[in-house]
């Protein structure tokens, strides 16, 4: 039996040669556009981790190899994110995210089994809390008695952020469980979105372990949710398998999977509900069921109340054939489904928005979103520069954000200019998304309902950061990609183009082939700047 598992390994090996050297090919194109001089001097740890991806990668292709004749895509998914995304999270700088520290922050307090943080203190003299530093962030450091209860360790997160555990001796140092006050901590943002993060500094602490690991195994809890809700979503889809996998292994998003912030979830959960909307669309007549109905909707509850404009997701379910479901009164269902949602989505922005007072936030004293919505009243021509920004100057930002990542301090990775890989990646979600040999007619209703609830989100999420960052007047928005990387999943909804009848075995094999590739570069881009 053991002969046989081994002359399987080996067929699988040969089968899939010509696809790892073609990985290895990629990835060592890639990892050369991202070397620098400084590189030169000491290359020992680059070549050690390019060799670790090259590995790895050549094991999940094989992986793939071994599973794809058996429609077992979300398995794949599942091992390829935590593979590289554990590779990810350990290879990036501490809180090098962005607000990684205050989302690390938030998820600490929620191990204690705090689901909603205390604000010590009242909103009297709130002025005083908060130092503003040459870099523009804020600390508290003028009434440290003020803020959220957390432990006297995320000061050593604080004093080292961006730093590699090369560049700190504190990271060996157990973890101070000692009372520490911290000015913020997302009060605003739902529990839920924090638990994969508390379970993982949980453990550290159960397992007494050093302060780091704290950081790394929140970011680690992060990454198998977001494995899991991928693998979900890719496993109910019954089309588009490979385009879904494609978007959620884009750089960013695997970025920010493997962070401690809450964007994972929100991006996890945005691709999930476009899986259920493609099965519910695509599903035989009177076979959807009202709990089927049910799942979607508290999925995209769950969505909208980690980033609100995603409530926008749950009119999806108005581009649903009638005919598809198997119960009659079928138009209450899904008034009373988007009535749900949206009464709950306004309730909890009743109650998330003045916490935002309870932050560093409350501090950009150029913002007035009064005076914001006044002159886009009065002034049409303002008005018109914010639409026409948003969809030119942003929207190329947006693009261009797939394989540029933005930094929580000062060296910002978009002084980074990674131009080979981001057309390389650019020219390939352009082939996957728009070109997949696979023959899919989505109605005219439903692409024109996915078109419309995406320029929902994106219109109102740009609004949003308008009112609320952005100064009088001016239309800097503050925006990033992360934001959107779900409303790439709705592009071949929207965009169907005609059937090519290409060798779709064969376009898979490529596909997942430059996935993995494009995970790798993420990891060799940060090992090149940083060590």
């Amino acid at each position: 039996m053991n002969n046989n598992k081994f002359q399987n390994m080996g067929d699988v090996f040969l089968k899939s040669k010509k696809y790892w050297l073609i990985y290895l090919l990629l990835i060592t194109i890639m990892g050369l556009s991202t070397i620098s001089k400084r590189n030169f001097q000491d290359p020992t740890f680059e070549i050690l981790i390019f060799i670790i991806v090259a590995i790895l990668g050549i094991l999940a292709i094989m992986f793939y190899f071994s599973n794809n004749n058996r429609n077992e895509l979300h398995k794949v998914a599942f091992v390829i994110i935590i593979i590289f995304g554990i590779m990810t999270a350990l290879i990036v700088p501490i809180c090098d995210v962005s607000d990684e520290l205050e989302h690390l922050t938030r998820a600490e307090i929620t191990s204690q089994g705090v689901l909603i943080p205390h604000w010590t203190g009242d909103d009297v003299g709130i002025d005083r809390l908060y130092n503003q530093s040459d870099e523009g962030k804020y600390s508290n450091v003028l009434n440290p008695d003020v803020g959220f209860e957390t432990i006297k360790s995320m000061f050593f997160f604080s004093q080292n952020r961006e730093k590699t555990v090369f560049d700190t001796d504190g990271d060996t140092n157990k973890i101070d469980y000692s009372k520490f006050i911290d000015g913020s901590a997302f009060e605003q943002n739902p529990f839920f979105g924090y638990l994969p993060q508390a379970i993982g500094i949980f453990i550290a602490k159960l397992l007494d372990l050093n302060v780091i690991w704290m950081l790394w195994l929140a970011r680690i809890g992060n990454l198998i949710c977001y494995a899991t809700l991928i693998s979900l979503a890719i496993r109910r889809t019954p089309v588009l398998k490979m385009p879904m996998l494609a978007v959620a292994c884009i750089p960013i998003a695997i970025y920010q999977s493997a962070s401690a912030s809450i964007d994972s979830m929100i991006i996890g959960l945005g691709i999930l509900a476009i899986s259920y909307f493609i099965y519910m669309i695509k599903a035989d007549e009177k076979s959807i069921e009202l709990k089927d109905v049910a799942i979607f909707t508290v999925i995209c509850l769950l969505l909208g109340l980690c980033k609100l404009t995603y409530l926008a997701f749950i009119f999806l379910l108005l581009f649903v054939p009638r005919k598809n479901f198997n119960f009659k009164n079928v138009i209450p269902v899904y008034l009373g489904s988007i009535s749900i949602v949206s009464l709950i989505g306004v309730l909890w922005s009743r109650y998330s928005t003045p916490t935002l007072m309870h932050s560093w936030r409350s501090k950009l004293n150029w913002v007035n979103s009064a005076d914001q919505i006044s002159l886009l009243i009065h002034d049409p021509m303002f008005a018109w520069k914010f639409i026409s920004q948003i969809f030119t100057t942003d929207l190329a930002w947006m693009i261009y954000g797939i394989f540029n990542f933005f930094s929580a301090g000062s060296k910002y990775h978009y002084a980074n200019t990674y131009y080979l890989i981001f057309v390389m990646l650019l020219t390939f979600l352009f082939a996957v998304l728009l070109l997949y040999p696979e023959n899919n007619k989505f109605t005219k209703k439903a692409r024109l309902g996915s078109l419309l609830v995406l320029l929902i989100v994106y219109v109102g999420t740009c609004f949003v950061q308008l009112l609320t960052w952005s100064s009088v007047g001016y239309i800097q928005l503050g925006i990033n990609t992360r934001y959107f990387v779900p409303l790439i999943a709705l592009i071949p909804i929207i965009l169907t183009f005609k059937y090519f009848d290409w060798d779709k075995s064969r376009f898979d094999n490529y596909s997942i082939v430059c996935i993995i590739a494009f995970m790798a570069a993420l990891i060799l881009s940060f090992t090149t700047k940083y060590y």
